[in-house]
């Protein structure tokens, strides 16, 4: 995995939630693919309701559970990264949108003096001191 830091290249791919890469979701090849390319970071994040291409809106409200909600799988690093890294991405048929922004990354991974990402440096991770 890169450290990273100051200007990144945002890969943004919206999927269908229940559309599938061989035996396993779309957006989990993705991730992984990422992951096996050793890029910086990348996060799955599934949508209340939404629309694409076929014009059909897809929602979670109740009478509709069993729709296909999108989802989409945010990857950041490099440009020079995330470039090199898109036609690992060409084989996969059911791809919405591949969108790729400039962004800036202010924080990333450990703080410099060790401590965590939030600042939370408590053992237990609750913020609060032992015995609270």
């Amino acid at each position: 995995m890169s450290r990273l830091g100051g200007t990144a290249l945002r890969l943004t791919v919206l999927v269908g939630e229940s559309r599938m890469h061989r035996s396993r979701p779309l957006y989990t090849e993705v991730v992984h693919r990422a992951h096996a390319a050793g890029l910086a970071g990348a996060s799955v994040f599934r949508g209340i309701e939404g629309f694409g291409a076929s014009s059909v809106i897809h929602t979670a409200r109740l009478l509709s559970l069993g729709e296909d909600l999108p989802v989409a799988v945010v990857v950041v690093d490099t440009a020079e990264r995330i470039r090199a890294f898109l036609p690992r991405l060409e084989d996969l048929s059911g791809l919405g949108p591949v969108l790729l922004e400039e962004c800036e990354v202010v924080r990333f991974g450990p703080a410099a003096d060790g401590g965590t990402p939030d600042g939370d440096d408590t053992p237990d991770g609750t913020g609060r001191e032992a015995g609270r």
